[in-house]
Formats: C-alpha cells, sequence, structure tokens
C-alpha cells in the first residue's frame, strides 16, 4: 500500500526560512561590546565569546613556539574546501604527549561545557599542504601518510616542521568541530602504530564502493566520526575513484548515507501507535524530539533565539527547517548538515524501537550558544536525548502542551513552521475511518 502523502508547503504560510519576527523590548545597540567589555555580560550571555577565545589561545600559544611541533595526533586530519578541487589537507596536532583520543572524538563531548569543548580544539594545530582531491588515488608519500593517520584507532606521536610558525584565529564551523592555530606544513612525521582493524580492511577492499564501505563501516560498529575521518582523506571507495573530501562535506555525506541505509529498514517496520516525547537541555539548547504514529516522516526545525551564533540580531527570533516525506528527499536541506545530524540519530532510535513513526525535532537555540561547535552538537545531542526513556503522550493535544510549556517560543509559532505536525492535526487515519464503522 502506497504511503499518504501529506501537506507541503501549508497553504497560505509562509516558508519556514522566512519566519522571523521581533522580541518585545529588544532594540539595537551598536555600542554595547564597547560598554560592556565583558564586565557586566550585557549581551545575555553566560560567558564573553571574544574572551573565551581569546583565553583558549592564551594556553595554546605558549606551548607551540617557533616552527617545529613535537606531540600526539588525537588522531585528527582536516580537509578544507577552499580552492576546490585543490584542497588544503593536514594532520591536527597537539602539544601533547600521550593519550589525547578526547580531542577529536565528538561522541565523547556530551555534558562537556562550551568552554571544556573549545579547549579541546583550541589545543590542536593544524599543518596544512595542497593536494588535488583525485591524488587520493595514487597518494604521494606525505598524502600517504596522512591517509594511514585517517585510520588509526589510538593517539599517535608526531613530530612536525611548519614554514611559519603557527599562527591564525579560531576556525569555527556549524559544520565541523573547531580547531586552532595553522600553517604550512614542510615535513611531518607520524608514528602509527595501531589502525582499526575495520578501517584497515575496506580501506584495502579497491572493489567495494565508498557508500557501501560506509554502510559495512557502521553496521561493524565503527564510529561515526571516525568513519568520516577515513572517507574524507580518500581511503575509501573504488580503485580509481578515491578522492579527498572537505571534511564539512564528509560528515554531511556520512550522516546522509547511514540515515538512508537506516531508513530503508524502518520503511518496513509496523507503524508505532502513540505519541513518544523524547526531552533534552544542553549548551544552552533546548531540545524536543516527538515521535508519531503513522508511517514514516521526518522534520527538523531550528529556532534562533536574539544574540545566538548564527542570528546577531538583539531584537528578532529566526526560525528555520525543512521536511521530507515517506520517500526522502532528492535536494539539499535547507538548514544544512544538522537536518542529517538528527535525521541518522533518529533513525538509530526507530530501529531500536522496531517502529517505524513521524518524527519532529524542535530546537531552541538561546545565546548560551555562544559559538559555532559543528553538527556533532546535533547528531550527538539528539542521541542522547533518544536514549532515554520516553513520555508516552495521550495524544498530539498534550504534545502541543508541552511545546508550550518547554519552550520560550509561543506554540503558535511551531505549529505555523510545521509541516509534519500539520499533517498530524489535519489528516484523518485509515484506521479512524475503520473504528468509525465498525
Amino acid at each position: 500500500m502506497r504511503a499518504p502523502s501529506f501537506a507541503s508547503p501549508i497553504p497560505g504560510l509562509a516558508p519556514v526560512e522566512s519566519l522571523t519576527w521581533t522580541v518585545p523590548g529588544l532594540r539595537e545597540d551598536p555600542t554595547l561590546c564597547l560598554r560592556c567589555r565583558s564586565a557586566q555580560l550585557l549581551c545575555g550571555k553566560p560567558v564573553c565569546p571574544i574572551l573565551l577565545k581569546y583565553r583558549a589561545f592564551e594556553r595554546t600559544l605558549p606551548m607551540v613556539t617557533g616552527t617545529t611541533l613535537e606531540g600526539s595526533s588525537p588522531p585528527g586530519v582536516f580537509v578544507g574546501r577552499f580552492g576546490y578541487p585543490k584542497v588544503s589537507i593536514g594532520p591536527l596536532l597537539s602539544p601533547l604527549h600521550g593519550s589525547t583520543e578526547l580531542l577529536d572524538t565528538p561522541e565523547e563531548w556530551v555534558g562537556r561545557s562550551v568552554e571544556e569543548v573549545i579547549g579541546f580544539r583550541t589545543g590542536l594545530v593544524r599543518g596544512t599542504a595542497r593536494f588535488r582531491v583525485t591524488e587520493a588515488d595514487r597518494p604521494e608519500a606525505l598524502l600517504e601518510r596522512l591517509q594511514l593517520l585517517g585510520l588509526a584507532v589510538e593517539s599517535v606521536e608526531s613530530q612536525a616542521e611548519f614554514r611559519r610558525p603557527p599562527r591564525g584565529h579560531l576556525a569555527l564551523s556549524e559544520s565541523s568541530p573547531p580547531f586552532g592555530p595553522s600553517a604550512p606544513i614542510e615535513r611531518v612525521r607520524l608514528d602509527v602504530r595501531k589502525v582499526d582493524p575495520d578501517l584497515d580492511r575496506l580501506s584495502s577492499d579497491l572493489h567495494a564502493n565508498a557508500r557501501v564501505a560506509v554502510e559495512e563501516l557502521y553496521d561493524r560498529g565503527v564510529r561515526v566520526s571516525r568513519i568520516q575521518r577515513a572517507f574524507s582523506v580518500g581511503a575509501l571507495g573504488r580503485q580509481g575513484r578515491r578522492r579527498l573530501v572537505p571534511t564539512r562535506w564528509s560528515i554531511t555525506a556520512v550522516d546522509d548515507l547511514v540515515s538512508k541505509r537506516l531508513l530503508e529498514e524502518v520503511r518496513g517496520l509496523p507503524e508505532l501507535g502513540e505519541v513518544l516525547l523524547y526531552a533534552l537541555t544542553a549548551l544552552d539548547n533546548r531540545w524536543l524530539i516527538a515521535f508519531l504514529p503513522g508511517t514514516y516522516r521526518y522534520e527538523s526545525i531550528e529556532t534562533w533565539y536574539p544574540n545566538t551564533v548564527w542570528n546577531p540580531s538583539p531584537d528578532r527570533v529566526v526560525m528555520m527547517g525543512d521536511h521530507e516525506g515517506y520517500q526522502g528527499r532528492t535536494t539539499y536541506a535547507s538548514i544544512g548538515g544538522c537536518y542529517y545530524a538528527a535525521r541518522l540519530a533518529t533513525a538509530e532510535a526507530l530501529v531500536r524501537l522496531r517502529r517505524q513513526a513521524g518524527v519532529v525535532v524542535l530546537r531552541e537555540v538561546h545565546p548560551g550558544e555562544i559559538l559555532p561547535l559543528g553538527v556533532w552538537n546535533v547528531r550527538e545531542h539528539v542521541r542522547a536525548a533518544l536514549a532515554r526513556p520516553p513520555e508516552r503522550l495521550t495524544g498530539l493535544d498534550e504534545l502541543f502542551r508541552r511545546i508550550a510549556r518547554e519552550f520560550a517560543i509561543p506554540l503558535e509559532r511551531w505549529l505555523r513552521a510545521s509541516a509534519v505536525l500539520h499533517d498530524a492535526r489535519t489528516q484523518r487515519r485509515l484506521d479512524a475511518w475503520v473504528d468509525a464503522g465498525s
């Protein structure tokens, strides 16, 4: 039986991307930072983001002097996107020796503060060298060592020589975790002693395409962050087709591929017959994830309060979101990698439940979100929320009451923005007609 479609876009309503409105009582003041100078936190943030970045570098730069750096890589590799198809790639190196895996393992960052995560990442120095993306297939010595680093399973002792002392700004992105200073790399020694056996086997398989390799690695329990790293350095795929993939693209690509693979299984499962609600507050983000009765459909909506990292306006709330029906989507989601990160986490939960359902992920971002930390923030916190026992609600009315109670943004705004909730409110299910006639 063909799954029912649902209303999208909602007739008479503006697209979600354009839903902005003014918060009463807030007015723009361009002198705010000058008057505050971090003393009074007039912006409403719990920590001054300017000082946070400064203090992070204050701890790191004294440990990185001259053009030589010895220490441990978590292991970590970063591939840039500027200049594509000739990109910058290099190791992420810590001046500390010993176990540094935590610095590049986002699965372990849930429960950490923004200050801790920034501290992890500013301790990493990025070496840079430029290669064409097609060189991943037949790498020269330096690129081959970086690919091996991408397969490592534990910290790697390293020694690097740079063309100039590492300097620069804290690299921030909504897609990938931040890192600290960088410099062109002259040469590097990487003492890789142990690689992930599953990554090593799939890297040696020259006949499996990248999609098959990613899916098999996930099924074998390899962490998503490790798969993303191997994918990025061009260590997966058929011979002649391997490519370097910018880190921000590889993160979303793996989230997308794995979630599609899981959703193939989800669509064959029985339908959920109740409303389940999961909640979490972390890093001044409030999350509500609702599973609704019926066939699979998915939606993710983010609301950015004033003075948050991607909404510098002092008085306007910005809401963005996107959705897909039973068959999925063929175009890139307007809210970017966060959409696919949350979709992966919710698909995993549906597989565990052995049910398909409508999924709504609602995220309200408050001013405590002072710096972009990467889409791991979405994937891992949605995973954390879904790992908790759900609340079993009596129906949509109770769900709406919870949304109104938990969020600062009025319920009306969420309902206007959500195609999946609109569908749940307005479309009668077939079993309702069967019950009526019995």
